[in-house]
């Protein structure tokens, strides 16, 4: 039931180490983005919420596949931009990058947000009577505490991430959810096992995560 393991065919490992870039790589870009994202959600600029507000709300609710297509369409093919990249896998790995960190990035910002409301206003408005300018307050009063109190919630966003990598396969990405697919179509005998082999590689890769991440939360929960 399982030659298809050790018959060498299909490089298994391989594909789920394209998984982890794909994992690492969005979740920092996500990070980054989703970190503007909440500080726009926030700021006394009228029209910088809007975008934050209206950005978010847009990309949230727009699925994944249709960002990452687009992106491949879109930039790819119509405008000619591929990022650096000169071949075609390494065009589409890019650029699923690009696509899931413009989508996980609102949830990132979301997450944030959340954190950002729990810190004291009192401690903003101490922090400008001292003459601090917004960006001050925000990066050196107000995130510092928002990040330890969401460490769960960016855990599960992370976890999200990381199976929202198999959409990666839809513009070619040799992801471990396309080797699935070529491993269904030539193992026919073999179906159930091909799942859950894919299954269990992907619960080794978030189950550790929620549980680091769990303790982590714990460990820098803000006192209130």
């Amino acid at each position: 039931m399982f030659d298809f393991l050790t018959s060498g065919r299909y490089d298994l490992l391989g594909a789920f180490w394209v998984t982890v870039q794909l994992t690492l790589y969005s979740a920092v870009g996500s990070l980054i983005w989703g970190t503007v994202l909440a500080g726009m959600r926030v700021s006394p600029v009228p029209l910088l919420r809007a975008f934050g507000t209206g950005y978010v709300n847009v990309v949230r609710n727009t699925p994944l596949t249709i960002i990452i297509v687009g992106a491949l369409l879109g930039l790819s093919q119509t405008l000619q931009i591929n990022l650096g990249a000169s071949s075609f896998d390494d065009i589409g790995f890019r650029l699923a990058v690009l696509g899931m960190v413009v989508y996980t990035g609102t949830f990132v910002c979301e997450a944030l947000r959340s954190g950002i409301n729990t810190v004291p206003v009192g401690q903003a408005e101490a922090a400008r009577a001292l003459g601090l300018n917004f960006s001050q307050v925000l990066t050196l009063i107000v995130l510092p505490q928002a990040f330890r109190s969401v460490v769960a919630p960016l855990a599960n966003v992370l976890i999200a991430l990381t199976k929202n990598t198999t959409v990666a396969a839809a513009i070619g990405v040799a992801e471990a959810s396309w080797l699935m697919k070529n491993m269904i179509e030539n193992e026919a005998d073999a179906l159930f096992a091909v799942f859950g082999v894919v299954a269990l590689g992907f619960i080794v890769l978030t189950l550790p995560t929620g549980l680091l991440l769990g303790w982590v939360s714990k460990r820098v929960a803000v006192k209130r």
